[in-house]
């Protein structure tokens, strides 16, 4: 009978530097991650701990001054062996994988590569490390956030095998088709290797919890709010799973409040829409709330005919609720009818989780496809060299080195 357990803190997509809520995103991390280290022997996090691949000194200061004190704790789980791509310069179990948002051209490092090189964390994007405590060992295997189309042949060639006789994780960053089913190039839950006791996913920001060849598949969700979306109503937090009896709780943090208010306007004129836009607001604002609650209106339906969308006055509430709530008003729904599939398939909910960037770049590839264009380079690593510098003359010199390289190589 085994005596000895491990217990995991689950934690992922801080998105430090996050400009809109920057002081939240910290904020909320911090406690996450400190919450998080007084009741768990590690701490695993699969992906965007920062917003941005370059982010600015003071971010990565923030993010430093976190981890700094999270290694002057004492940990009774230990890091004893690393197989990766990288170095590993730490015994502290605090494991951590880079997301999309921090993804970089190959060969190039990213912000979670630093915080691995001052040996604050190990970051095992393409490797896996084992960990010990009190005999019990566990063995988290990794794969950084990549390109979706990508990602099935990165799994192939890992070549993934679970360790005999230990409790083995696999932690990624990527979409996945049974939560956002339109992409043929995002994994399905059959796609991931056979035979782990745990799987950790990142990039979805709100609460998941399913099964993946029967056994735990999670995802904890951000730690702040991005997207202001349905999804993102629920308390945020972590998980705490326990290796030795199977079971995990979800452990909530303090976080700024949203609500999303949804309107109906069919048939109103816009004075009459202001009116009920002003009491949705007011309604939300009653409710007891320490900080000032993030509220976002969703006006939906067909106006009164003789109106458009810009007659209707959404400054006047901003104005006047300014100082006790963050508002949004959304009229994006406000007209009845949609000729672009894309947009209506938007709109419905069904990528309710996912970035613009990256509907952006799926949509991108999917015309390169069906145009039977072709690139040598990846398209998406081609976006990310683009989108990373932003000196105009430095970014085309590198994408043109990009693809006259993948040329000559061919």
């Amino acid at each position: 009978m085994r005596l000895n357990t491990m217990k995991l803190a689950i934690l992922s997509d801080f998105h430090l530097g996050y400009e809109r809520f920057r002081e939240d995103a910290y904020i909320q991390a911090k406690e996450a991650l400190d919450a998080a280290a007084r009741e768990a022997d590690v701490l695993v996090m699969p992906g965007d701990i920062f917003d941005m691949r370059n982010p600015k000194p003071e971010v990565l200061a923030e993010a430093i001054n976190i981890f700094r004190d999270l290694s002057d704790r004492k940990w009774n789980a230990k890091v004893t062996r690393f197989d990766g791509s990288g170095k590993n310069f730490t015994e502290l179990p605090i494991i951590a994988i880079p997301g999309t948002h921090e993804r970089r051209a190959y060969g190039v490092e990213d912000p979670v590569d630093l915080l691995a090189l001052a040996g604050l964390l190990v970051d095992i994007s393409d490797g896996r490390v084992f960990v010990e405590k009190n005999g019990e060992h566990i063995c988290i295997f990794g794969l950084g956030g990549i390109a979706e189309e990508r990602f099935k042949e990165a799994l192939k060639n890992a070549d993934l095998h679970p360790e005999p006789g230990m409790f083995n994780v696999f932690i990624f960053h990527q979409s996945v088709h049974e939560l956002l089913p339109f992409s043929s190039d995002f994994i399905t839950l059959d796609d991931l290797p056979v035979g782990f006791d745990l799987y950790i996913d990142g990039h979805i920001h709100n609460k998941v919890e399913m099964k993946a060849h029967g056994k735990p598949f999670l995802i904890p969700g951000s730690t702040v709010l991005t997207q202001l979306k349905e999804g993102e109503q629920e308390a945020k937090g972590f998980f705490i799973f326990d290796t030795a009896t199977k079971e995990y709780l979800f452990k909530e943090i303090r976080s700024r409040r949203f609500k999303l208010v949804k309107i109906e306007v069919d048939g109103l004129e816009p004075e009459k829409i202001a009116e009920r836009i002003e009491r949705g607001i007011s309604s939300e604002i009653a409710k007891e709330s320490e900080d000032k609650p993030i509220i976002r209106v969703e006006l939906a339906g067909r106006l009164m005919d003789g109106f458009k969308g810009i007659d209707i006055d959404v400054q006047s509430a901003i104005k006047e609720f300014k100082d006790k709530a963050i508002i949004e008003i959304g009229k994006g729904k406000v007209e009845s009818e949609q000729k672009d599939v894309d947009i209506a398939s938007l709109r419905s909910g069904t990528l309710e989780n996912l970035s613009i960037k990256d509907f952006g770049l799926s949509v991108f590839v999917e015309k390169l496809a069906e145009k039977k264009y072709e690139l040598e380079a990846n398209p998406r690593e081609l976006f990310d060299l683009l989108a990373e510098e932003s000196n105009k003359e430095k970014a085309v010199k590198s994408a043109l080195d990009l693809l006259l390289y993948k040329k000559e190589r061919a």
